[in-house]
């Protein structure tokens, strides 16, 4: 039985500790982080200013009672019963659209970085080539090494 949770206990620690496991806790705190940051833009910026677009309509109280109540205040009639709140899943669908531009944007910002990265790291293909028989440093579009006259592989007469 020492054995087994040793071996458990093993087996666990390497995939905690892991740094694909790392990397995931800290971008779940950060994404947790992020989701709060991002209600609080929905909810107290742009729902009153979509509100304001539509006429004054307040979201989180767009529901349908479904015990009968006659209130029209979406916490009122929630402590009076059942109600289908169509508003708040409104609400999350603006939060989730905002959340997907945002990372939409984050994702095209960080390839068009390292498409930068990797053209800035290219390497340009050698300006000079070593003459395979006299060993000097010609032009690499040579055809012919213009110490030795030797013709190089690749060269191919047209006469």
């Amino acid at each position: 039985m020492r054995k087994f949770i040793a071996n458990f206990l093993n087996e666990f620690k390497e995939f905690a500790f892991k740094g694909n496991m790392i990397d995931l806790a800290v971008g779940m705190v950060i994404g947790t982080a992020f989701s709060g940051l991002v209600n609080e833009l929905v909810n107290d910026i742009i729902m009153p200013i979509l509100s304001l677009v539509t006429g004054k309509i307040n979201f989180e109280n767009m529901f349908i009672p479904l015990a009968g109540q006659t209130t029209k205040v979406y916490a009122r009639a929630a402590e009076q019963g059942s109600v289908l709140a169509y508003g708040s899943f409104i609400t999350a669908i603006i939060n989730f659209l905002i959340m997907a531009l945002v990372v939409f944007l984050f994702i095209k910002q960080i390839n068009q970085i390292t498409a930068l990265g990797k053209l800035l790291h290219a390497k340009e293909a050698p300006k000079e080539k070593e003459c395979m028989y006299c060993k000097t440093m010609i032009p690499a579009e040579a055809t012919r090494c213009p110490h030795c006259t030797s013709k190089l592989p690749g060269f191919r007469e047209i006469f």
